[in-house]
């Protein structure tokens, strides 16, 4: 395959996950999430990959070389959490869950009903990255969410 740059010409954002074995993570990706992996190269002169991938019609990228430069990116691992969760919609989200768990991942959020309409959860993988998957259940409108989203917050104020 010919590589484009570093990545397809798209102009969208790609994340570039950071991870401490890029291998067995590529490995968990492609069985937990069907990951398609479109370039996956050694890093010259020291261990670690480099890889590009794909997910449903997302594009992602991975190192497992986090961390060398002083100022540079870190894994979850490295920092002890990470800042951003990334979402995706699947067919069975209680399906999807239970397959991930299967393969590693920890259970964060278990498949709710959200008040947005979603049935949702939260699986971390191994390397500490938070992977949000959801099932569309209704379509509502943006009042109905926000009334939903009033009552939701009330009622965990109350439950605090």
């Amino acid at each position: 395959m010919a590589v484009q740059g570093g990545r397809p010409n798209n102009r969208q954002v790609v994340p570039y996950l950071m991870v401490s074995d890029g291998r067995a993570a590529l490995d968990f990706y492609e069985k937990a999430f069907g990951a398609k992996i479109l370039y996956e190269a050694p890093m010259p002169g020291m261990p670690g990959i480099f890889a590009q991938f794909t997910i449903g019609e997302s594009y992602l990228q991975l190192t497992d070389l986090p961390g060398r430069e002083p100022r540079g990116p870190r894994s979850p691992e490295a920092l002890g959490g990470t800042s951003i969760v990334l979402e995706m919609y699947v067919d069975d989200v209680d399906k999807s869950f239970a397959h991930a768990v299967q393969l590693g991942g920890t259970p964060l959020l278990p498949p709710t009903d959200m008040f947005f309409g979603d049935r949702y959860c939260w699986v971390g993988d191994p390397w500490g990255h938070v992977w949000a998957m959801a099932t569309v259940k209704e379509t509502l409108n943006q009042g109905e969410v926000q009334r939903r989203a009033e009552e939701f917050m009330a009622a965990m104020s109350r439950n605090k």
